[in-house]
């Protein structure tokens, strides 16, 4: 699954860990005060701004991010230049090289949305100052306003659309991958139950869901990374939660303990649904052998035949659904509570009037972001159910290659009640 894409996965992957946290340390100790030397953005006409300037203005804010930018693609070439010396392999730019790309414009995104955040504080504020006075606001400041939302959009938009393109691209050398090296060793691999649709189907299932969890949890990082320092500085207008009383940087305490609430919460409820999930694999499997094999052969797919494997696949179903039914409770229930979570964490500040509309959006907006990163287990669970039962069905693959017992979950006999 991994070795037939990645170059050597294990020190692939430490490697990508360790030179993440080196680049993040120098960047923090010394690259980031030497972009008024080394950042090429006046070649773009935004010269680095002096150390006193004002963040909040876009210019600058623009300036000091093609420094960033500029040093992210600098440590990411080396890397990947590093890693195809000493870890040679066939699909490295892909692997390694795209990987890093789309880690990139995941970081992007995130550094728009940043300056989105930053927007709606600005917009909501001209909006409370023009409903407060008539004409405090001129008709040019507020497009004005506007005008900077949309350029912000278009590139957030652009910035989507490419990332998408890539992605699929990768997805689909990444199946490339697995099914060059599955059907190199099928004449092992074909006595293995739906052994085709696991070549087939399951190869593109699992290098699709793993992108996507990936690059989620690589999103959550960096918006994590982005947004707990904004949040941590919006705290400072809220001095006492309903019912606790006053507690240090209150809406990061928030924001921790209610993600930690959920994550718990759907990690019980959804503790049976991958062996549920895989069995239900293994009897359409089953189903979907039988009329293959009637297509060509009239002695096979006979109505008692179909019909008994059809009950397992109703039976497997049905009980999907009775678990799916306490458990979506739990998740839909808990997200729909999520959002008032900030709007009863900021009750003090917002009846004793210290805040305005704008402070209040960008800390609401700025704790969503937050409260989303740290649950990024509560939004990824059903996804991450998926993956583990494709993970087991292509697991058994690799057992087979290497000679090991298979698990047990693959050797249940079929006449075994289903999701027992």
């Amino acid at each position: 699954m991994f070795s037939s894409f990645f170059p050597n996965p294990i020190r692939f992957f430490l490697a990508a860990l360790l030179w993440t946290a080196l680049s993040m340390t120098l960047w923090y100790t010394i690259a980031r005060d030497l972009g008024t030397s080394l950042s090429i953005g006046n070649l773009f006409g935004f010269p680095y701004p002096p150390a006193d300037a004002k963040g909040a203005d876009i210019a600058v804010e623009t300036a000091r991010n093609i420094w960033a930018y500029q040093y992210m693609i600098v440590a990411s070439a080396i890397f990947v230049g590093l890693v195809a010396w000493l870890l040679p392999h066939r699909w490295l730019r892909w692997s390694v090289a795209v990987s890093a790309i789309i880690i990139f414009f995941l970081w992007f995104r995130v550094q728009l949305d940043v300056m989105l955040n930053n927007w709606f504080g600005t917009f909501y504020n001209m909006v409370q100052q023009a409903l407060a006075k008539p004409n405090a606001v001129t008709q040019e400041q507020f497009f004005g306003q506007l005008a900077t939302f949309a350029s912000i959009a278009l590139v957030s938009i652009t910035t989507s659309v490419v990332t998408a393109f890539i992605t699929s691209h990768y997805i689909f050398r990444w199946r490339t991958a697995m099914n060059d090296y599955y059907v190199a060793n099928w004449h092992r691999l074909r006595r293995i139950e739906g052994a085709s649709q696991r070549v087939q189907e399951d190869t593109m299932r699992f290098a699709e869901t793993l992108e996507s969890l990936g690059a989620s949890l690589i999103n959550a990082l960096m918006t994590l990374i982005a947004f707990l320092p904004i949040l941590w500085g919006l705290s400072e207008y809220v001095k006492a939660l309903p019912l606790v009383g006053e507690v240090p940087q209150a809406l990061v305490f928030v924001a921790v303990i209610w993600a930690a609430i959920g994550t718990a919460l759907l990690a019980v409820a959804g503790i049976r649904l991958p062996g549920l999930e895989f069995r239900n694999q293994r009897v359409e499997a089953a189903f979907r052998k039988e009329l293959v094999l009637g297509e060509d052969n009239p002695d096979r797919a006979q109505p008692p035949t179909l019909d008994a494997l059809f009950r397992n696949v109703r039976a497997n179903y049905f009980r999907l659904y009775l678990n799916f039914l306490y458990f979506n409770i739990a998740r839909y229930g808990y997200l729909q509570a999520s959002v008032l979570v900030p709007y009863i964490a900021l009750a003090p500040a917002i009846v004793a009037g210290g805040l305005t509309l704008g402070v209040m959006n960008q800390t609401i907006r700025a704790f969503g972001r937050v409260e989303s990163s740290f649950q990024y287990l509560v939004n990824s669970w059903s996804t991450i159910v998926t993956l583990i039962s494709i993970y087991k069905r292509l697991r058994a693959f690799e057992a087979l290659m290497s000679d090991e017992p298979l698990d047990s979950i693959e050797t249940e006999g079929m006449a075994q009640p289903i999701g027992t």
